[in-house]
Formats: structure tokens, sequence, C-alpha cells
């Protein structure tokens, strides 16, 4: 089992667009640095499986070799395409190495070890897991075979996504398991909540 962790560097104008307009370029982009820490840290908690941290635009920055040395996971390069050529290279080369996976972004604080504890678990009896969004996407994506082409003709970034993924696994006959249902920080309000909940304060279960 691995745990790859998905995470853009944190360049301001570059990440949480939506919410430069709230926080400044510059607070959206350390609000990114945090999200991306917290990920790994949750990750690393969790001990199902060495983490790994695929990294874009490019392995290059700094922010990302500092993450290496500081959290001691290793480092991937996302590589080209859109998001879902990006996830089925990291599918593949687990599943090429005889590994399970899980994939996870760096955008749900709400994550917990708890939780992939629990993907991990199911993969034992599935073929994929899926942790849902709120937003129609989704949080985590388990695998332990190759799949179907879950990846392809996706509206990235649209309300669609779950449904979409859902559909081609039932037409390809995959049986999953679906986790709770979470949350993106992404807008204004989302911000908001993420300070009420406090859930920067704290990783694990």
């Amino acid at each position: 089992m691995r745990v790859a962790v998905f995470a853009k560097a944190p360049r301001p104008g570059a990440v949480k667009t939506r919410l430069a307009g709230f926080l400044g370029e510059e607070g959206a982009a350390r609000l990114h640095a945090r999200l991306v820490e917290h990920a790994l840290a949750t990750a690393l908690d969790a001990a199902v499986g060495p983490v790994e941290l695929w990294a874009a635009p490019s392995l290059d920055d700094p922010f990302f070799a500092e993450c290496a040395r500081r959290q001691g996971v290793s480092l991937r390069d996302q590589g080209d395409g859109d998001l879902g050529a990006r996830m089925a290279r990291a599918v593949a080369a687990s599943i090429s190495a005889g590994d399970a996976v899980l994939v996870i972004g760096s955008d749900c604080p709400a994550l917990r070890a708890g939780d992939l504890h629990e993907a991990a678990a199911e993969l034992a009896g599935h073929d994929v897991v899926l942790g849902p969004a709120e937003d129609g996407g989704y949080v985590l994506l388990g695998a332990a075979r190759t799949v179907p082409p879950i990846f392809e003709r996706i509206d990235w970034g649209t309300g669609t996504v779950l449904a979409r993924t859902r559909h081609k696994l039932a037409a390809a006959g995959i049986e999953w398991h679906e986790l709770r249902t979470l949350w993106d920080v992404d807008r204004p309000e989302d911000y908001v909540r993420l300070q009420q909940e406090g859930l920067l304060e704290v990783a694990g279960a």
C-alpha cells in the first residue's frame, strides 16, 4: 500500500485562485502550503504505507525539497496532461510495483488518518474506494488493481466528477466502497469553515 499526495507548488497567483481576492495571492499561497503540509502529516499519521508527494508543475520548487527533508516523504513528478492523466500515472506506478494505492489531494483538511485506515481496509475486498466531496468531486481514490479508464473524458473541477466516475465504474462492472462525504477548501466560505473547525491545528485521526 502506498499513499500518493497530489500537490501543486505554492506559487502566488497559481494556487487557491478563488481565495486570492479574499486572502491576497500571497496569503492564498501560504494557506495552500499549510494544506499540503497538513495532508502529508495526515498520510504519515495513518501509517498505512509509504507516502509519496506527487508534485506539479515540477519537482524543482524548493517547497517540495523542504517537505521531503522535514517529513521524510519521497518525491514524484506528476508529469504532463490533465488531472486524470496524472492520477492514472500515479495509480499505474503503484499497481505495476505490486502495491495498492490511495491517492489524495491537498485541499481537504477534514480528511483524517481514520479515513485512510478505512480506505486501506476496504481495498482488501473492493477494487476501488472513493471519498466523496460535497462539491461533487472526490477527495480520495484508492485502487487495488489496474482500473478501467475512469480518469478519461472527465470534466475536472466541475460538480459532475463523482457521478461520472461512479457511472464508469458501474459500466465496467467494478464494485467500489465509498467513505464519508467531506469538503474541500476552495472558496471564502470554505476558509471561514476551516477557521471555525480549527482543522489546521491538528492532524491525524
